[in-house]
């Protein structure tokens, strides 16, 4: 089986922050990001949820607002991937 951590850019972090995805200027969706690095994060919903290929997501607290591009989606959880590294 083959070690996962291999294939990322850069080295996730366990956090377990405040987010919202933010579907359209009227839709938004309460989510906890569980995971963190320079080229995505994974998201975790309170119910199963439709996402679209491209969205924002919003770091609560951290005055983080930034595009991403979803990458995978299973039941409650979904993979994004930034469109600019963070930093």
């Amino acid at each position: 089986m083959m070690d996962v951590e291999e294939h990322r850019a850069s080295t996730r972090r366990l956090t377990l922050k405040d987010g919202k995805a933010i579907l359209s200027s009227s839709t938004l969706m309460n989510c906890t990001i569980s995971d963190l690095s320079d080229g995505g994060a994974c998201l975790e919903f309170g119910g199963l949820t439709s996402l679209p290929s491209e969205f924002k997501l919003r770091v609560v607290g951290a005055g983080m607002e930034t595009p991403v591009e979803l990458a995978w989606q299973r039941g409650y959880s979904a993979g994004v991937r930034f469109e600019t590294p963070l930093r």
